[in-house]
């Protein structure tokens, strides 16, 4: 079914303040890592005709928006997230024919195109950067450059602006001999921060973004969007530089403190993106505009995304999908459903009555959430699991994103030596956290295989040949990454024609959010959010000269239910109340498999798990009242 040919919204109904139903209110976005996603010319990477080749797997599916991570000429320090040229693709992925030929294919199947807009930070290679290491260049001003602290001799240790550490590891400071300064980089140091309080770097932005709008992308995801401005003094200066003290900021055992408090959400934040707003996207329909928002809170997301503010239309907040309690990632305590509970509460909450939220669990950063928060031991519980925790995703209000492979439960690499990996953030942690006696090499091996980046970045599983259908198995270059050895077991040649598959399941709860309005505008309330293995809420929508609620109101509800574990489970007291279950197993108001939208198990069986109260492992459904 193509995106002209879903069925509306009531238009009644106002999904988040704007003008009535805006068109991603009930879309569904996948997002594709171009460099693993399909290789066409043998080489071992992902290319752009690649991704051609594979719209009408995607248009199957039934996603409406593609998001593609960085295509531009790049480097590839940090996989592309360093751009040398924004106008430019890299040869890498192919040409601006080929990106001008997939957006057209694309538009014919009903499929919009987004790009990643990488603007906090260029490479060191982009010809704004180059120009600016000459102070007397007019591009001087466009990045972070400061003197050595003072009293130390430049470019040796300790005379850093001040101790801010990259999230990539090492000083977030290089010093550089020809301007004889040091520039600020969050990630690698061939990632410069670009300098947004000069007015001259954001219309450079603007002219790009309108560039690339004009020949027919549809909007945009915004990398660490929310880093562009920093908290700086009434003299524009960064906190800690030119002083001479020890540490700016709480400095953690690798000897550099954070900037995210100076970098994130900073007092120009909101005037930055309505300005945006204004010189892009002002009077152009049908665009689409998701930032990425380190150090964003659910309170703040509302009013980036209320549609009054004119700012943008959704962000990606990552509370939910981090350790709590500030702890690191590589060693933070197990998961707890307790988290992710609190966590997505507070993001429907705070978009009740305004603004959107972004719903996912995967990307290019995240492990895969089948191996992170499900069951991957078994082929069967690694299909009960990804389909749960699909169903507890998709049922939220809010706009999906599918990454690559998650739609068939692709699980983690596992790697067993440092050398299979290519992510510099895992490479250049594991030395760090290693040498300065953080974490043992065993203990650093073990949270890669959990955590590393790299386990979402593996080639994507099509069949069960050699590379696993991402290139010929005659190809004379290996994958990039290497293929996930199970392969074998999962890809989308087999699971297309098994009907009880993951990706069969996605179709399912595609479809369900395209035509079924309460999935897509209902409102969201949590059913007994204390409970440590049952996540549960409802959704209702009150839709004028309706009677098809239980009332004849015209209130429709739906209750959602997901054991979030591999043993059984009771129907907790708040949602078997909602069900109409009696305390004792009998029903009050009898249980229909009809009324059953969609299971993680034949509707028969789930209906005769609730007339007595019960959730078989990793069982999840949802039951239109």
């Amino acid at each position: 079914m193509t995106t002209e040919q879903r069925t509306p919204l009531p238009d009644s109904i106002h999904t988040n303040g704007a003008t009535p139903n805006p068109w991603w209110a009930n879309a569904v976005v996948y997002q594709i890592y171009p460099r693993s996603f399909q290789d066409t010319n043998g080489d071992g990477y992902g290319d752009l005709p690649g991704i051609t080749s594979r719209l009408d797997y995607l248009a199957d599916l039934g996603v409406d928006v593609i998001w593609l991570s960085p295509v531009f000429k790049s480097p590839q320090d940090d996989n592309g997230y360093d751009i040398s040229d924004y106008q430019d693709i890299d040869p890498m992925f192919g040409t601006l024919d080929d990106m001008d030929e997939l957006i057209e294919e694309a538009h014919d199947r009903g499929i919009k195109v987004v790009m990643d807009l990488v603007v906090n930070h260029t490479s060191d290679e982009h010809a704004w950067f180059q120009a600016s290491r000459d102070k007397n260049d007019p591009h001087a001003d466009w990045y972070w450059w400061r003197p050595a602290r003072p009293g130390h001799e430049p470019g040796t240790p300790g005379a850093e602006p001040n101790r801010w550490g990259s999230y990539f590891g090492g000083s977030a400071w290089e010093y550089d001999p020809k301007r004889g300064e040091y520039y600020l980089h969050q990630f690698s140091k061939k990632q410069p921060d670009l300098n947004w309080e000069n007015p001259e770097v954001r219309a450079a932005v603007y002219r790009m973004m309108n560039w690339w709008l004009d020949r027919g992308i549809d909007g945009f995801r915004m990398d660490v969007i929310t880093l562009i401005s920093k908290h700086v003094d009434a003299n524009g200066e960064l906190p800690g530089v030119g002083a001479n003290t020890e540490s700016d900021g709480q400095v953690g055992p690798d000897g550099y403190s954070s900037p995210n408090p100076f970098c994130a959400d900073g007092p120009r934040q909101d005037e930055f993106l309505a300005e945006m707003h204004r010189e892009v996207f002002d009077g152009r329909e049908g665009t689409i505009t998701v930032g990425e928002a380190p150090g964003i809170t659910p309170e703040r997301n509302r009013h980036i995304t209320d549609p009054a503010n004119r700012e943008l239309d959704m962000l990606f907040l990552f509370d939910h999908v981090e350790p709590g309690g500030g702890q690191s990632k590589w060693t933070a305590e197990p998961w707890r459903l307790a988290h992710l509970k609190h966590c997505l509460a507070g993001h429907q909450g705070a978009v009740r009555e305004s603004g959107w939220t972004s719903l996912f669990f995967n990307n290019h950063d995240q492990p895969r959430v089948v191996s992170r928060w499900g069951d991957d031991s078994t082929d069967e519980a690694r299909v009960r699991s990804a389909k749960a925790i699909a169903l507890l995703l998709h049922m939220h209000r809010g706009t999906p994103y599918v990454y690559q492979g998650e739609e068939l439960g692709m699980t983690n690499a596992y790697f067993e030596s440092l050398d299979q990996y290519r992510d510099l953030e895992s490479i250049n942690m594991y030395h760090q956290l290693t040498e300065a006696g953080v974490m043992t090499p065993d203990e650093m091996m073990a949270a890669l295989k959990a955590i590393s980046r790299d386990n979402s970045r593996t080639p994507m599983q099509w069949d069960a040949t050699k590379y696993a259908g991402f290139t010929a198995p005659y190809a004379p270059t290996a994958p990039w990454l290497a293929v996930n050895a199970n392969h074998d077991v999962v890809n989308a040649k087999k699971e297309k024609r098994d009907p009880d598959s993951v990706l069969s399941f996605y179709k399912r709860l595609i479809a369900l959010r395209h035509e079924n309005p309460v999935v897509a505008a209902g409102d969201w309330r949590m059913l007994d959010g204390d409970d440590p293995h049952v996540y549960a809420f409802v959704r209702s929508l009150h839709e004028d000269g309706v009677g098809g609620g239980i009332d004849g109101s015209g209130e429709r509800r739906i209750v959602v239910v997901v054991n979030m574990s591999g043993s059984g489970a009771k129907i907790p007291a708040e949602t078997a109340d909602m069900l109409g279950l009696g305390l004792s197993g009998t029903t009050l108001g009898g249980v229909s498999a009809d009324r059953i939208l969609i299971s993680t198990y034949p509707a028969e069986e789930t209906a005769a798990d609730l007339l007595f109260g019960k959730l078989s492992p990793w069982e999840a459904f949802a039951y239109e009242l």
